[in-house]
């Protein structure tokens, strides 16, 4: 078992908080999502989180304009270089502030930040290796309030900034001699976004209350004038230009600005003048602008509103191009790509991600995760997807190669608390608060059967035995667990026995047990051949909290309140091994605590539990940021993960903070930011998510489900922040087998030149080397893979296959590795089947590769039988048409066949178009 997990991917959650960013291409959205940034893929159908992480969540995010750097900063002012390249992160720095946006120069040389009321320009860092990469510039003053808002000119000569003081403010990157800074006003609202057109310093300034004004200046870009230096500055001026001429100066400037400045100043210089002023509530009802974008080549201005909708207009003439609603929650980001075809919206109180292509009023993306929390969650069969319940009723299916929710059901009308799915995969049955349990159909999109109790009930669990054919729930108010048929829908049976609420369920893989884990501190083992009749009843020391079959069904494993898991034999009734968790979960401290972390933890213990694929391992998680795998044999911790650094959720801190407590008590309890839209508001007592009724409310970071894929080649936990998808990791270069001296690649290579293909695979597999495997694997003949399966030890049959596994997802040679599959289990089925529990794993993940190339080639296959049918409808339809205006002809029937070989020949472009629109 290998313990080398690292965090591999994030879904459920799309959009938290921030701006949203195009890639240079266009073809990727880069979205804030919490304390970690996902980039997804449009062109590809694929997302992927960054391997990194900030304190606190994400406020804002710069991209330069090559599209290879992009600066990342959080709500406490911490900012990451990161190289969307090598995706690795550069450099850290703290701006000591709270920074509302950053903006890259349109050459890249400079960016700019707003922070507080000020603006300040760094020197960018370029492709030269710098000691410090963020170097101050200049410190630009002027406005009394919040600084909003940046953008740039073309020429990266000017930048405009916007403030909540309502005034905008034109600053230059460099000393013009001919440009004063002063207020641009016209608005009675704070400044939402402004913009510069295209090769010009005119500009466009929006503000809150839905207000449009177009400034036009009097100069143009290439008409400001360097203020010349004079004195001591020119010589030391020419002295540094002599020393090296493109060297940037590390002196801070500090430049401030005149809200009024006098009229003798403004003599001779750029001036500006408003030409217009527009609104967008013209009907009256007031609706306040949130967010906008400004695309400067096709001249397109996107804005999005409080109420949920968005308006396209074409500058400057103000002209109304669409106004569509995309929900009925505020926008809060607007990002439009290089080729100003596609617009993303981003929505913080639905979580939700849209790309709108406006052209074709058509979704490119539509995306939204779990209004509230995530509480369960579970693997198909072949580990491709992912079904997640949340406490808002809804169920939605991930596929785990993509990272994209293709079906989401809404059929309960309260809080999901499981799901699972049958041994075919294709069925997804859940339980919910709502006193239903649903079946779903995954080739239709449909619920096809609602199962019920006589009397109204709150499930809490719910299981699905490996035939697919009995359903059990177990109930949270009446103590009962519930019996169905699958194909009847009927109510087969009402289990009782349990003095408390039933808190999980679980069915053995290999033989009809059922056992049931209840507060009563026991767990139940029930016969389903035998009338339900309970089997055993395993006495514990605490509340039972979760209940785990191991995949062969051998052992049990229990959590229970007192933070023990607890091992037994299901035959025989006999505990077999314990595992004292209550250190090892580490519980942070909250806000409003008045103990340390060490003396919270004694009330905690792990709610959810998983056995790895090979059932070597166990995984646990609870009320804690830590997620822990045992060894079950030794009974030890092998590895602790921290599934957040996140210091925006509740109950990170470890220790106390003793400056937060003064003699009027805990800061925490004051509301300093109440009349803002984020203050925190004060959680009532016992209530663990926050007073939802609220502006807004600290979340607690907890782990409420673990699942292993069957794979074995990641696990998945449903957090506070999201589905966390862990996987393993392919970056451990050396791994030998059985290694010794005297193999290396050179005597890998020198046997396959002197064909002793089996000598070169097994030295190959000793050496454990990705690229050497595939080069002896690649060197067999096609005729003698079946003479070279053949001589192989069973040992490394299992190697080879689970390399063949992996192969499958990243080689074209499909069919060389098919046959090679094929003749292994072929040869060496029946050897296997004696070790099935052990290899399963390697033969679900063989299983799910090969699945992947059967959809992708169903889908094209599909498609071209669909043109074919539709080329020969085509050409049958001409050909009847001509045979009518010359009936009787046999040239005209030759025609015929000549066209309608055309028309499935290279020729066909037409055709298959009119099949796409088809």
């Amino acid at each position: 078992m290998k313990f080398s997990y690292r965090f591999s991917n994030l879904l459920g959650t799309v959009y938290r908080r921030g701006n949203l960013n195009f890639t240079h291409d266009g073809n990727s959205v880069i979205s804030p999502v919490g304390n970690r940034v996902t980039v997804f893929d449009l062109k590809n159908n694929k997302s992927d989180t960054l391997p990194l992480a900030t304190r606190y969540n994400i406020k804002c995010v710069g991209l330069s304009p090559d599209g290879r750097l992009a600066i990342v900063v959080d709500e406490g002012g911490s900012a990451l270089l990161v190289s969307l390249v090598s995706r690795a992160v550069l450099h850290h720095f703290h701006f000591k502030g709270s920074v509302h946006s950053v903006s890259f120069s349109p050459d890249g040389r400079r960016f700019v930040v707003t922070k507080g009321n000020i603006a300040q320009m760094y020197h960018a860092p370029g492709r030269k290796r710098e000691f410090n990469a963020f170097v101050l510039d200049k410190t630009y003053f002027g406005p009394y309030d919040e600084t909003t808002c940046i953008d740039w000119t073309d020429d990266s000569r000017c930048f405009v900034v916007g403030s909540k003081d309502m005034s905008t403010w034109v600053f230059g990157a460099e000393r013009w001699d001919n440009l004063i800074y002063y207020a641009l006003g016209g608005h009675k609202d704070a400044i939402v976004a402004c913009f510069f057109e295209s090769n010009s310093l005119d500009l466009y300034s929006l503000s809150q209350d839905g207000a449009l004004c177009v400034w036009q200046c009097d100069t143009p870009p290439e008409g400001l004038r360097l203020k010349a230096p004079s004195g001591w500055k020119a010589d030391l001026l020419r002295r540094e230009e002599e020393d090296e001429e493109d060297e940037d100066r590390d002196t801070e400037t500090t430049i401030r600005g005149k809200a009024t400045p006098a009229e003798e100043e403004k003599q001779g210089k750029v001036k500006y003048s408003r030409l217009a002023k527009y609104f967008f509530n013209k009907e009256g009802d007031f609706n306040s602008l949130t967010a906008a974008a400004y695309h400067k080549k096709i001249r397109l201005l996107v804005t999005g509103f409080a109420s949920g909708i968005f308006h396209l207009h074409e500058l400057p003439e103000f002209n109304l191009i669409h106004s569509l609603s995309i929900s009925d929650q505020s926008i809060s980001s607007v990002a439009i790509n290089s080729s100003g075809d596609w617009i993303a919206f981003g929505c913080s109180g639905l979580g939700q991600l849209l790309v709108w292509e406006w052209q074709s009023e058509s979704y490119v993306l539509k995306q939204q995760g779990h209004f509230n929390s995530m509480v369960t969650l579970a693997y198909s069969p072949d580990g491709q997807y992912i079904v997640t319940g949340g406490d808002d009723g809804k169920v939605k299916v991930w596929n785990t190669l993509s990272g994209f929710c293709f079906v989401t059901f809404t059929e309960h009308s309260s809080g999901v608390t499981g799901v699972t799915f049958t041994a075919t995969g294709y069925v997804i049955v859940t339980s919910s608060m709502d006193g239903t349990v649903r079946a779903f159909d995954l080739h239709r999109y449909r619920n096809f059967r609602t199962f019920t109790s006589p009397r109204p009930t709150q499930f809490s669990c719910v299981a699905v035995d490996s035939s697919g054919e009995i359903v059990s729930a177990g109930a949270q108010d009446s103590f009962e667990i519930f019996v169905w048929s699958m194909q009847t829908g009927r109510l087969l049976d009402v289990l009782s026995g349990h003095e408390g609420p039933v808190s999980g369920l679980c069915f053995n893989p290999v033989k009809s047990i059922l056992a049931s884990a209840s507060w009563d501190k026991t767990v139940r083992l029930w016969d389903m051949f035998d009338s339900w009749r309970t089997k055993e009843t395993l006495a514990l020391t605490s509340d039972a909290l979760a209940v785990s079959f191991r995949p062969d069904g051998a052992e049990l494993a229990v959590a229970t309140l007192n933070s023990q898991i607890t091992f037994w034999d299901p035959e025989n009734a006999v505990q077999t091994g314990s595992i004292e968790g209550r250190h090892d979960l580490k519980t942070g401290r909250k806000e409003l605590d008045k103990v340390t972390a060490k003396h919270s933890a004694k009330g905690k213990a792990f709610t959810t539990l998983c056995y790895s694929a090979d059932g070597q391992s166990i995984l646990a998680g609870g009320m804690s940021k830590f997620v822990c795998i045992y060894h079950v044999r030794e009974q030890i911790l092998m590895k602790r993960f921290e599934i957040s650094c996140n210091l925006s959720l509740d109950a990170m801190e470890e220790f106390l903070n003793r400056r937060k407590m003064t003699e009027f008590g805990n800061l925490a309890l004051i509301d300093e930011d109440a009349g803002q839209e984020d203050g925190i508001a004060i959680p009532l007592p016992g209530v663990k998510k926050g007073d939802m009724s609220s502006r807004h409310f600290k979340p607690e970071i907890r782990v409420t489900s673990l699942h292993f894929s069957p794979t074995g080649r990641c696990w998945a936990a449903t957090t506070t922040e999201g589905l966390l998808i862990y996987s393993l990791d392919a970056q451990m270069l050396f791994d030998p087998f059985e290694l010794d001296t005297s193999i290396t690649p050179g005597r890998v290579r020198e046997a396959l030149r002197q064909r002793e293909f089996t000598r070169a695979i097994l030295m190959a597999f000793r050496l454990n080397e990705d690229k050497l495997v595939q080069e002896a694997l690649e060197s067999v003949p096609r005729g003698e893979i079946e003479v070279v399966s053949s001589s192989l030890p069973e040992l490394y049959v299992e190697k080879v296959l689970e390399f063949l596994a992996s192969s499958f997802e990243v080689s074209h040679h499909l069919e060389f590795y098919l046959t090679w599959t094929q003749k292994l289990l072929m040869l060496h089925g029946q050897k296997l089947k004696s070790r099935a529990g052990q290899l399963l794993p390697v033969v679900q993940f063989l299983q799910k590769s090969i699945q992947q190339h059967l959809d992708n080639l169903s889908k094209l296959c599909d498609w071209n039988r669909y043109n074919i049918q539709y080329a020969l409808a085509v050409s049958k339809q001409r050909g009847m048409k001509r045979s009518l205006e010359l009936p009787g002809s046999e040239e005209e029937a030759e025609v015929s066949e000549d066209d309608s070989l055309y028309l499935l020949g290279a020729g066909d472009g037409d055709t298959h178009e009119e099949g796409m629109l088809g």
